[in-house]
């Protein structure tokens, strides 16, 4: 009985001392007017995060970005998410009419098509995400795709706008969701529009099938590049991020929170999801 009870005591004595996370920033718009979709946002996970108890952490879930919204004007980069000293970025925005260029960001945005060549990708950062691909304009002016989490946006062909590069999938939060897809480009009414990446990127519009989509909420997904003739709103605006902490449920649950994260108790796991930026103290 002794024995038992040391055990219990050491079992009690347990410290939380390390988490999992999965922080997840806001994908890029996509860009006008024959325009590239956006970039996926920066998308870093890992184990091991240590700690302090008594330490508010700070959390900040990043919005998507704007869509470009005149001829020529590129989508805009989404904004960064943050635990802690953990930063994912923004994904860029996708290019534009007239061979503009995506921009670089967590994942880069895809090209914009245009005459006399090709609008370039924007690049992704290092462990977060991919580059987007090319626009251009072969038969028709078509954008690039953005730059998924796991791989870049997808070459044009002829008469095709380039597809989003796909997300990553994670079963942090419980069950396995991808997050991280990149944006589909858009194009004129001849061709055909890219496809959104896996894990919320938004496809890409052309002049009959209406406008691009969103990237989806909280996945960080790129914006669909936007048609030739309806400009401005055609595009889709970049995904909010997200982030998720874990650490097991032996320990015990968090002195504090804000933000109202969705709190949950599973598969051994005390799980925290922000999908608004807020702070937890251990």
């Amino acid at each position: 009985m002794f024995a038992a009870k040391n055990f219990f005591l050491s079992k009690s004595a347990a410290v939380l001392s390390a988490v999992e996370y999965l922080v997840v920033a806001g994908g890029g718009g996509g860009g006008c007017d024959t325009g590239g979709g956006g970039g996926a946002g920066g998308y870093r996970t890992a184990t091991g995060f240590a700690i302090a108890l008594g330490t508010p952490y700070t959390v900040t879930v990043g919005a998507g970005g704007a869509v470009g919204s005149t001829s020529g004007a590129i989508g805009s980069d989404g904004a960064n998410s943050v635990f802690s000293t953990i930063t994912s970025t923004g994904g860029g925005g996708g290019g534009a009419y007239n061979v503009q260029a995506g921009r670089a960001g967590g994942s880069g945005g895809g090209g914009g098509g245009g005459p006399g060549g090709t609008g370039t990708a924007g690049t992704g950062t290092g462990g977060q995400g991919t580059n987007g691909s090319d626009g251009g304009r072969l038969t028709s002016s078509v954008g690039g795709g953005g730059g998924g989490a796991t791989s870049a946006g997808v070459a044009i062909a002829t008469n095709q706008a380039g597809n989003g590069g796909a997300g990553t999938a994670s079963s942090i939060s419980g069950s396995s969701v991808t997050r991280g897809g990149g944006g589909g480009g858009g194009c004129q009414a001849a061709a055909t529009p890219g496809t959104g990446g896996s894990g919320g990127g938004g496809p890409g519009a052309n002049g009959v099938g209406g406008p691009s989509q969103a990237g989806g909420a909280n996945t960080g997904g790129g914006g669909g590049g936007g048609e030739g003739a309806v400009l401005g709103t055609s595009a889709g605006v970049g995904g909010s991020g997200a982030v998720i902490i874990r650490y097991a449920d032996t320990f015990a649950a968090a002195a504090s929170t804000t933000g109202s994260p969705t709190i949950t108790v599973a598969g051994g796991y005390r799980v925290y999801s922000w999908t608004g930026s807020g702070s937890i103290t251990f």
